[in-house]
């Protein structure tokens, strides 16, 4: 979850902010069935202390806590045992492709309302993502900025300029001109920016404390630190909504919760906590005390193997140039022991690939398989003796200075060891981190981290992480890779506006980036969440590895 540039997203601690990168992930479990109700009060219980109720500066995932209020021009249809697709939202389908996949033309569906009871028309979606563009209101997703012709210099609204490529011939109907084709604009489409913004009704410096409502709930009130309180927003028509069930009358997050009394309050079950779940992911000690308790047990739900945990080796370092090194240290982990300081069979899954678990498309293989998951040493140090590094290769280990981060890295320092290989730590804090491993210098040789894609689609795996571009500069390419033939496949892959044939684009780039080695995939991590007894209708899918909170109901 972590991400400083347009094309992606910044770290967070919980599930009111839910994007990219740096997912400490934990296992999809099945849904939590019963019979669900209209009405009552759900309670969600997050250890985050705000909430950016602003579309234009959130990186929200689609289905928590601002698809609750907001609608955009898709959603994601997300449900158990399934790959996720895009479906119309405000629109009536996933969007009409011309001029070679560089034009897209969305038909809203009609009679759609705020929850004013004023009409949603489409000059409101293109004023939306206009104001996204705003130097006032930057801090969200913005995979359109660098797409729509004329974005790199479009600085909003506020000026009294509009954005020319977005085009309204009527009120139902809104064309997006692209600079180049780009398959995955259904996706883009879903983001919080693409979220309907009356102009009249916008007021830069407090929109997001009270914005309008075109979900099916609406804030009825809002104290940082304290609680979001949602109420039922009646001019939502659940008729046109694929995704959102509308469940409960009220939903009440409170903020700033701390994790582990989180989960010891569900764990008790008693009182409006039956009728809570938790947004943060159950900490360590909790998972052990939950697998006692009987009643507890049957509330947990932990997702599939997702986000992915990897070893950045950056290429561009003395020794590391060498792609036999690089192939020698992906044999020489011992990624054994890593999913043990992960937190074991609930901390994930081994990985082998770049494409994660639950994306359309994804091909499974392993280019450096091992006898067991603890590594083969023998053929690291064949590896190293044949590029001149039998002994001596020393190198410097950039890690966040956490427990639960230090336990992994010193996992891969003792594996590495057994090789011949000297790691130094250098631990920092999560700022510090982030900073030192995405300037533009790259004075570290490794770096750990983990990444969930901001949609379900292979081109958000791959293209942030291993493109050129993404070097420096705040980009996540931590392993400073670059080889121009994979950018011209990425930017073939990602030009591609047939789903099929770019799938298989995406799998031929996954093998041929990890044929370079530039990373050690080490698992897909897994989240663990607890409901209380009152709550049904509570799953996490394959993809994301986090409840969906627009389908949760009360028993």
């Amino acid at each position: 979850m972590r991400r400083r540039s347009v094309t992606a997203v910044l770290a967070v601690t919980a599930a009111l902010a839910l994007t990219a990168c740096n997912a400490n992930a934990t296992p999809t479990g099945s849904a939590s069935s019963g019979t669900a109700r209209k009405g009552g009060t759900l309670t969600i219980l997050t250890s985050s202390s705000s909430v950016n109720l602003d579309p234009a500066k959130s990186q929200n995932l689609a289905i928590t806590t601002l698809g609750l209020i907001f609608r955009r021009l898709t959603t994601w249809d997300i449900k158990p045992g399934q790959e996720g697709k895009v479906v119309g939202d405000l629109a009536q389908d996933a969007g009409t492709p011309s001029d070679g996949g560089k034009t897209w033309t969305y038909k809203l569906k009609p009679n759609l309302k705020y929850a004013d009871g004023t009409p949603i028309t489409a000059e409101d979606v293109k004023y939306g993502v206009e104001r996204s563009f705003a130097p006032e209101l930057s801090g969200g997703l913005g995979y359109h900025k660098t797409l729509l012709v004329g974005g790199a210099d479009y600085k909003g609204p506020y000026q009294g300029k509009t954005l020319d490529s977005i085009e309204v011939p009527d009120a139902q109907t809104i064309v997006f001109k692209l600079s180049k084709p780009f398959g995955d604009w259904p996706w883009i489409v879903s983001m919080p920016a693409f979220t309907p913004v009356p102009k009249a009704k916008d007021d830069v410096a407090k929109y997001g404390q009270n914005p309008v409502a075109s979900g099916p709930y609406q804030v009825e009130s809002y104290q940082q630190g304290t609680a979001l309180k949602l109420k039922r927003n009646t001019n939502w028509d659940a008729a046109t909504d694929p995704v959102r069930t509308g469940g409960p009358d009220n939903i009440t997050f409170q903020l700033g919760q701390e994790s582990t009394v989180v989960a010891q309050r569900l764990i008790a079950d008693s009182g409006d906590d039956r009728d809570a779940f938790g947004a943060s992911f159950v900490p360590p000690a909790q998972l052990a005390q939950i697998q006692a308790n009987a009643s507890a047990k049957q509330r947990l739900v932990t997702s599939d193997p997702g986000a992915l945990a990897y070893l950045a080796i950056n290429t561009t370092r003395p020794g590391l140039t060498d792609v036999k090194v690089r192939q020698a240290i992906n044999y020489a982990v011992d990624k054994k022991a890593f999913l043990v300081a992960a937190g074991g069979t609930l901390g994930g899954d081994y990985a082998s690939t770049l494409i994660t678990p639950g994306i359309a498309g994804r091909a499974q293989y392993d280019l450096y398989p091992t006898p067991d998951p603890s590594g083969d040493v023998a053929k690291a140090k064949t590896l190293l003796a044949d590029a001149g590094h039998a002994t001596g290769l020393k190198l410097s280990f950039a890690v966040e200075n956490d427990p639960q981060s230090l336990a992994k890295a010193q996992a891969i320092q003792q594996g590495l060891a057994r090789a011949g290989i000297e790691v130094t730590l250098k631990p920092l804090d999560s700022d510090s981190w982030f900073d030192f491993v995405t300037n533009d210098k790259g004075d570290y040789d490794l770096t750990l981290t983990s990444w969930q894609p901001d949609y379900p689609s292979a081109n958000a795996n791959i293209q942030p992480l291993f493109a050129s571009s993404e070097i420096g500069g705040g980009g996540f390419n931590l392993s400073r890779y670059s080889n121009a033939d994979v950018d011209a496949q990425i930017e073939q892959a990602r030009a591609e506006i047939d789903a099929t044939a770019a799938q298989k684009q995406w799998q031929q780039i996954d093998q041929r980036i990890l044929t370079d080695a530039p990373i050690v995939p080490l698992i897909y991590t897994r989240n663990s969440f607890l409901h209380g007894s009152g709550v049904t209708d509570f799953f996490v899918a394959a993809f994301p590895a986090y409840p969906n909170y627009l389908q949760v109901s009360l028993r």
